[in-house]
């Protein structure tokens, strides 16, 4: 379920961004409000996603799956460069996020779930 937490994070993640780029320096109120729904659904999931993901593992997936989204939709809905080295650079981010959920390992898993032990 944590795994579910985290994408839905992320997509609120680009979410709200791309209304960022709507709200012409928080000129328009619309983009404004889905930019702070956003962030609010964001970091409440990804704070969710956290009680059970390494906090490593949990940031970097949010960061790099917003970053790559919203640079992926930047280049389809605003015809920003496509040039290959950033595209390049786009897999190489998702590359990396894959990485990190294929060799998160069982005993960082399991770390996660003994917050008792943190002080």
């Amino acid at each position: 379920m944590a795994w579910i937490y985290l994408i839905i994070a992320s997509v609120a993640e680009i979410v709200w961004a791309l209304a960022l780029k709507f709200a012409h320096g928080f000129q328009s109120m619309t983009p404004v409000i889905i930019v702070i729904i956003g962030l609010i659904i964001s970091f409440y999931c990804l704070a969710v996603a956290v009680k059970s993901i390494p906090i490593g593992t949990a940031y970097a997936i949010w960061t790099g799956v917003g970053a790559a989204g919203t640079a992926l939709l930047g280049m389809v809905l605003f015809d920003e460069s496509t040039a290959f080295f950033r595209v390049l650079s786009l897999v190489a981010i998702i590359s990396g996020v894959v990485g990190l959920k294929l060799f998160l390992t069982v005993s960082e898993s399991e770390e996660q779930k003994k917050p008792e032990d943190v002080v």
